[in-house]
């Protein structure tokens, strides 16, 4: 595995992941060799190195690279200096890293094609890494493309080989993170964009990788990751494992590829012949060859040479081997690649003590099993391929399904077939070919018997059917298979001569014995359906709670942080002191409350807030409602002059200004001193009258931390969330009866609580989201708790997500759950939700999601009252 203990992640978190107390500017502009930067990271990234130094490889662990910083450049100035405050700070963290006793080779990724910097091989120098790597999303990272300045995705490959010809040659091409899918900024569609990157951008590009002889790739991200308050989404990304850990087509089709990887032996030892049209015999079809030095076995990765192209094209391959130079297929019809396609047509192809001279149908996985080989070969239902065997075979029976057209050529044997929909099983004087359709080939598992990481072929077992196979093991007479069904499905096996039976998630079922050496089973449909689960839930007996009582100037905020800086070591200054920057306060996400306090007669204030793309901010003069910010996705910060016409002022008293503001993140990398809260706050008086007074409030206990488990960033400073009135055990008894759907009157903020049981049957997994609705045209901010976490923010006019996966740990499956809503209501006409469950699929599974998860969801105490 790879280890990061980089001070920086960019996108994933509030800013790029810098700790939060390093926002207030005290520490510099980060990621340099300013003193006070350094000691801010050694005792983190020296405990990290600590860690890591126990699970390294050498050391009995796994760990085999270490990222020491992320998307990092520059190491060189324009006229070719060294850039001398970046590279002391990369020396630091590589003679920090070696004193730890990190041994692995370390590295850097570069965020694109033109940094160039810290490789061993390119103008090399101080903070030169062990191992260079390129970041590459060529569909954008983003779902919203503008980012990327692109109007549409342009399926456009990338030249990757030059690259790393010119920065790093003598190194192994490496793309430390290769697009698995793209976030969902705000604004972005419902449920991300998986329509820009399906199984046809995994097809196409993934190849492509192998093209450009890229020797290591991490995809990013393979599964999803779940946002707090930080940004608009839930992150599905996209993913091959969706956010409700589901898995569909585009992980089916980045598995069958990660199959042949492993099969095709060869490949992993290839110099890169050429990229050329010549390869083929149309103009628009191209081919790149690999080639291994040692053994001669090619690859010949074809696709359109424009690889936008959704023509439908058929070919043929001009393909050396060792019997000589081919056009091939030579009997079939020509290969076909149906618009964004592309194929991998190998030659001299070794598996076992076989060798397929040419294979125009894709190689899908190889196992041994008695001795004998077995190899699977993949086509789309409907095309054509071919494959030639060296030497030939005596025996050639199709033992079921459809074959094909059997030829003696030269002493070989060529075997030509046209793809159905069902499988065929072709019989030879020492191996077996399956030959498979795409939608059997992506429910086709072959799980190994080694915890090996270089899996041979005599270890892996082959086994078809089932929506997922978790594992297979042999014991006895029994092939013990886990995994997890979607439907009625038949259960196939191709284990050793000496098992019998089958076991299916630790059951006996009937099994027989196919002609050709197989196992087969049927499998029942699970017992137990979406719709059965659905009927089952419930969100109702809502108790109901205001939750803005600091809107009135009669509240008392004595244990509030009084606001009363007058200087700060951020590099904006503010407009107006005392500084209100929320950061120097020591408060970082999240909702947080302002308020100030006046004497003297005014009609207004000028308030400037910064709080980040998508935030806003609402505000009540003495509990009167003056106005606000709803949000967009454009602006990060917003200046208004509110008017106190409509207020009552005291003329002899105190008069309490009340600022809500929603925390949407820092930026990430020199942005993420960007400050939050309030930029600049004056009266609009005729006596000069100032405000005499602030207070401030977040998260409950800032940066101390106060729930460990949940994490720093878990909560924001309302009064629900200071006193924990999301978490389990919290006594709502004495509230109100009220339901979402009635919603809160006026501009305010309210939350609501219930219980919501879950008793999903044991043997059984299932995927459940939560829906957030409103009337069209609402102005709201709704955040989500699901058991004390906060699972989702919903904000209507800025965003488009309704939806919010919640995953087991979070949720009890069986169980109670209690579910927490905050509704802020942002102008004067009130607000309200609909908030239900959704079952995405039911699962028969070998996993049981219904483990005891109490550790993860720590219940409310009185320390909370603290906090009011």
């Amino acid at each position: 595995m790879l280890s990061s203990s980089s001070l920086d992640n960019s996108a994933e978190t509030t800013a790029g992941g810098f700790a939060l107390w390093t926002l207030n500017g005290k520490y510099g502009a980060m990621r340099n060799n300013d003193p006070r930067y350094t000691a801010a990271w050694k005792p983190f990234f020296t405990r990290i190195n600590q860690i890591a130094s126990k699970y390294q490889l050498g050391q009995g662990g796994t760990i085999l690279l270490q990222q020491i910083e992320n998307e990092f450049c520059c190491q060189r100035q324009h006229d070719g200096s060294l850039n001398t405050p970046l590279v002391d700070y990369m020396v630091a963290l590589q003679n920090n890293t070696r004193e730890n006793n990190v041994i692995v080779p370390l590295l850097t990724n570069a965020p694109n094609q033109n940094s160039k910097s810290w490789s061993t091989d390119y103008l090399p120098g101080p903070g030169q890494q062990d191992l260079y790597g390129v970041d590459s999303y060529p569909a954008c990272w983003s779902c919203n493309l503008e980012e990327c300045g692109l109007k549409e995705v342009t399926f456009n490959v990338v030249n990757y080989h030059d690259h790393f010809n010119q920065v790093s040659p003598t190194q192994p091409s490496f793309i430390p993170e290769f697009q698995g899918g793209s976030y969902n900024p705000w604004g972005g569609p419902q449920g991300g964009c998986p329509a820009n990157l399906g199984p046809e951008f995994v097809n196409v590009f993934y190849r492509h990788l192998a093209a450009e002889r890229i020797t290591m790739a991490s995809l990013y991200n393979l599964t999803p990751m779940a946002a707090t308050n930080l940004v608009g989404t839930s992150y599905d990304y996209s993913a091959p494992i969706q956010e409700s850990r589901q898995i569909s087509d585009k992980y089916y089709e980045t598995k069958i590829l990660g199959l042949f990887f492993r099969a095709a032996q060869d490949l992993a030892m290839t110099d890169r012949i050429g990229y050329s049209t010549s390869y083929t015999n149309v103009s628009t079809v191209a081919a790149t060859e690999l080639r291994n030095p040692d053994t001669q076995a090619a690859f010949y990765v074809t696709r359109h040479d424009v690889s936008a192209s959704q023509d439908v094209t058929d070919f043929k391959v001009n393909v050396a081997t060792s019997a000589g130079n081919l056009t091939i297929p030579q009997f079939a019809p020509s290969v076909r690649l149906s618009g964004r396609q592309s194929k991998i047509v190998v030659t001299d192809f070794n598996f076992g003590d076989h060798t397929l001279l040419y294979s125009t149908a894709e190689i899908l996985s190889h196992s041994i099993i008695d001795s004998k080989s077995i190899i699977a070969l993949w086509l789309p239902a409907g095309e054509s391929g071919e494959f030639r065997i060296k030497g030939g075979s005596a025996k050639h029976e199709v033992i079921s399904g459809t074959g094909g057209g059997f030829h003696l050529v030269g002493g070989d044997l060529v075997v030509s077939y046209t793809q159905t929909k069902t499988q065929g099983v072709l019989q030879f004087d020492n191996f077996r070919v399956l030959l498979l359709p795409r939608t059997l080939a992506y429910r086709f598992w072959a799980p190994s018997l080694s915890t090996d990481p270089i899996v041979s072929p005599d270890q892996v077992i082959f086994a078809s059917g089932p929506y997922l196979v978790r594992s297979l093991t042999l014991d006895g007479m029994y092939a013990v298979v886990t995994g997890d069904l979607d439907d009625t499905t038949g259960l196939e096996v191709f284990p050793p001569s000496k098992v019998t039976h089958i076991q299916w998630n630790g059951k006996t079922v009937a099994t027989e014995r196919t002609s050709y050496g197989s196992l087969k089973a049927k499998l029942a449909k699970p017992g137990v359906d979406a719709a059965a689960v659905q009927q089952s839930l419930s969100l109702s007996n809502w108790k109901y709670s205001d939750a803005l009582p600091e809107k009135s100037a009669s509240y008392d905020d004595s244990n509030w942080l009084v606001a009363d800086h007058t200087t700060t070591s951020n590099p904006t200054k503010p407009q107006t002191l005392p500084v209100l920057y929320s950061d120097d306060y020591g408060f970082h996400t999240g909702v947080q409350i302002f308020r100030g306090r006046f004497n003297g007669s005014a009609s207004g204030a000028a308030i400037n807030i910064q709080g980040g793309t998508a935030f806003g901010w609402s505000a009540w003069l003495n509990g009167d409602f003056l106005g606000g910010f709803p949000g967009n996705i454009k602006d990060s910060s917003n200046s208004q002059t509110l008017s106190f016409a409509n207020s009552t002022l005291s003329t002899t008293g105190e008069n309490v200004l009340t600022i809500v503001m929603d925390h949407s993140g820092h930026d990430q990398r020199a942005d993420a001193l960007l400050p939050r809260g309030i930029l600049g706050a004056s009266l609009v008086s005729s006596d000069n009258a100032t405000f005499s007074k602030w207070t401030l409030a977040g998260n409950a206990g800032g940066e101390s931390n106060i729930d460990p488990v949940r994490g720093a960033i878990a909560e924001g400073g309302l009064y629900a969330e200071r006193l924990g009135w999301h978490l389990p055990d919290f006594d709502d008894t004495k509230w109100a009866s009220r339901d979402p759907s009635e919603g809160v009157d006026g501009a305010t903020v309210g939350f609501f609580r219930t219980i919501s049981d879950i008793n999903l049957p044991k043997g059984y997994d299932a995927a459940f989201e939560l829906i957030l609705t409103a009337p069209a045209g609402s102005l709201l901010r709704a955040q989500l708790y699901v058991n004390g976490y906060q699972y989702g923010k919903f904000v209507p006019q800025v965003g488009n997500q309704i939806a919010f996966p919640i995953p087991p740990g979070i949720l009890n499956v069986r169980g109670s759950n209690v579910v927490g809503l905050s509704l802020w209501s942002q102008t004067a006409d009130g607000a309200k939700v609909s908030l239900e469950w959704n079952v995405l699929g039911v699962y028969e599974s070998a996993w049981d999601p219904g483990f005891d998860a109490k550790a993860l969801q720590p219940g409310w105490g009185e320390e909370r009252l603290q906090f009011a």
